[in-house]
């Protein structure tokens, strides 16, 4: 896991559901291990020999079947880049020249080296230049406007009560390590450790002596983690109604007098406002008593390692190394950097992708692609309205509003219909950093545009060649970019059980998440209202509260557990999602002759194998832990034996009998969709 602080251009301080997956491919029995029952363990029945097969690549925390896909797209994008880089003639501020510029300025890394940190000097000469309380709001700004978190969050959101308005956001922030836990809890107490000797070595770097840079070290820590103390975990910002605050500016001045706001607005160049949300205002209340107490020399060292920690993988080889050791190495397990060229493709896919996609969907993206996954989506949809239409425990008035949401539902396949064109955006090919710090503030004002204006729902929250689809609420849509819709994960010409079992599980896992526990609060307009009646949301609460439990006892090492209520939405959607598409596979087989048996294996059987197939994957210890405290997902074999121990007809598929591991009994089993 790279630090990756600089935000994609124009992405908002809003909540997707990214998802991301594994792959599936052909199926192949090598992959299997038949010495291992179905019944008993169906994760290792169907990926053991792959599992025996691969280990973890050093520049890697995990390593998957999507490696294939990824590598692949990988190779392609370098392909694009390099052209662009080399092409002279391109007009100054096409997608080619900019693409070609950036690229080459992040691979030269002779430059890069010769530089050092002289980069850094006009950014650290101006925080030397700050003398109290009432400078840090032009400050802050600054680092706002080029992507460098600091107190707190300021962005674009849609206005989730009347989400065809765009309004400003101010969110929690300006911390380091990866979630409050890690500030507060006695088990992270290590990577605090390791968070100050990294910290200390940093501001070496950047011309501390050794004792100072140990103080400045600790200074930083404490800073962050009295903010972190006042911040809401990862399970309470999944909360939509909670972190709904709007907030007249009056009202905001009130709730922080200490700082400034309309310095900081203007100086972040904020359209007018009236009124924003604050996701999280008990934080803003304790930043504001941060002001007073915390001494300015302190807030000084907090930017000085703001400033220095998010541009370290831009810097020459010391910083890039350091960070390295601590957010890839300590974090993740992860024992060497990637290749230089990945890291620079990743980037400018990041922060270029409308420059970058563009070009990449003409090269990788067929139309029959598109067409066949558009079948398949409405086939996923027709599965879905099925269920809508005949769940049992949802009474008619709920229903018909689950249906009109349903029938709502946006799709965005491949890429999108317009992409930013750059105006205005200069960039060259041999100042990295200064690249960076450029697409940041062409990104920053063209985000802070959009407050107060009408919802762009033609919008996409991801690059195209990104291998993740996502559900958003606000706009009540699923997307489903290029990168993805590729063999073998997508293969318009494989037999449907492969490719209901790989893709159509993922298709009804984004259509799931418009009636997950946070999705379903939301409405057919994508606006937070509640649509449920009282009886038949306690139906639905209820159930989910069987999936929570399930989950929460599943053991990722000794002592360490799943979290039941973080993963809830992504669990309540593998396990929609794969009963969605059994449902849509058997559906597409009417008047059809029935498929052969194939390696032994009935078609039935191939459609669940390929759906296991897409998790297969390798973690290290220290991913897994980071994991478990922060993400969404529950680790992948858990996504396989999960979904699958709940549903009869697979027991019936394998001929797993009451009593085996991946049968529940019929008291203890769980089903939302």
């Amino acid at each position: 896991m790279q630090n990756k602080q600089f935000r994609a251009v124009g992405a908002p301080l809003l909540t997707i559901v990214l998802c991301f997956t594994t792959l599936a491919q052909s199926l192949s029995v090598s992959m299997m291990d038949k010495t291992c029952e179905p019944c008993d363990d169906f994760y290792k029945y169907a990926n053991g020999g792959w599992l025996k097969d691969n280990t973890i690549p050093a520049t890697d925390s995990t390593w998957s079947r999507s490696a294939e896909i990824r590598q692949r797209t990988q190779l392609l994008l370098k392909e694009i880049l390099e052209e662009a880089a080399k092409k002279k003639s391109a007009a100054k501020g096409s997608a080619e020249q900019l693409i070609g510029a950036y690229y080459a300025a992040c691979m030269d890394e002779a430059k890069i080296e010769a530089g050092g940190a002289k980069a850094l000097e006009p950014h650290l000469a101006r925080i030397e230049k700050i003398k109290s309380v009432n400078d840090l709001p032009t400050e802050v700004a600054n680092f706002h406007r080029q992507r460098i978190p600091a107190l707190f969050g300021f962005g674009w959101t849609p206005d989730i009560k009347n989400s065809s308005m765009i309004i400003g956001d101010v969110r929690q922030g300006g911390w380091t390590l990866p979630s409050r836990e890690y500030y507060t809890e006695a088990k992270f107490a290590s990577s605090r450790d390791d968070f100050v000797t990294y910290a200390a070595r940093m501001f070496e770097l950047i011309g501390d002596e050794p004792s100072q840079a140990a103080a400045n070290a600790q200074t930083v820590l404490a800073v962050q983690t009295k903010l972190a103390e006042s911040a809401r975990t990862p399970l309470q910002l999944r909360d939509s109604n909670a972190n709904y605050n709007k907030r007249t500016m009056a009202q905001l001045k009130e709730l922080a007098p200490n700082f400034d706001w309309a310095k900081y607005f203007s100086t972040r160049g904020a359209p007018p406002m009236s009124e924003v949300n604050v996701g999280q205002p008990e934080f803003i209340e304790k930043m504001n008593a941060l002001l007073v107490t915390v001494p300015v020399r302190d807030w000084k060292t907090y930017l000085r390692w703001q400033l220095v920690h998010v541009v370290s993988p831009y810097l020459s080889s010391p910083f890039a190394k350091t960070n390295f050791d601590l957010y890839a190495s300590r974090l993740t397990g992860q024992k060497e950097q990637q290749t230089r060229w990945k890291r620079c493709v990743a980037e400018t896919d990041s922060l270029l992708s409308d420059a970058l996609g563009q070009i990449y969907v003409k090269k990788a993206f067929p139309q029959a692609t598109k067409t066949r996954a558009e079948e398949m989506i409405r086939n996923l949809i027709a599965a879905a309205h099925e269920r809508l239409s005949t769940v049992e425990w949802m009474g008619d008035e709920t229903r018909r509003q689950a249906i009109a949401k349903l029938a709502a539902l946006k799709q965005k396949i491949g890429s999108p219909d317009k992409w930013d064109d750059y105006r205005g955006l200069e960039l060259k090919p041999d100042t990295y950093l200064e690249n960076t710090f450029r697409i940041a503030a062409y990104g920053s004002k063209k985000a802070l545009e959009k407050i107060g204006k009408p919802a762009d729902r033609s919008e996409w929250y991801v690059t195209v060649p990104t291998f993740n689809p996502y559900y958003f609420s606000g706009n009540n849509e699923i997307v489903f970019p290029a990168g993805i819709l590729q063999p073998p994960m997508f293969d318009p010409k494989a037999e449907d059980a492969l490719n209901y079992g790989a893709i159509g599980a993922l298709i009804g896992h984004e259509i799931t998440h418009a009636f997950d526990n946070k999705g379903s609060q939301f409405d057919a307009a994508g606006n937070l209202r509640n649509w449920w009646t009282d009886v038949d949301r306690k139906n639905f609460i209820d159930r989910a509260a069987c999936v929570e439990k399930q989950y929460s006892a599943f053991e990722v090492e000794k002592g360490l557990f799943v979290n039941g209520k973080l993963t809830l939405g992504e669990n309540i959607a593998d396990m929609g999602g794969l009963n969605m598409a059994y449902a849509a596979y058997l559906k597409s087989l009417e008047g059809k002759p029935k498929p052969p048996v194939i390696d032994g294996l009935t078609h039935e059987q191939r459609f669940f194998i390929s759906y296991a197939n897409r998790y297969a994957a390798l973690a290290r210890p220290e991913y897994e832990r980071l994991l478990v405290s922060t993400d969404t997902h529950s680790p992948q074999r858990f996504r396989v034996n999960g979904p699958l121990s709940n549903m009869p007809e697979f027991a019936e598929v394998f001929s797993c009998k009451t009593g085996d591991r991946m049968v529940r009994p019929a008291s203890e089993r769980c089903r939302v969709w």
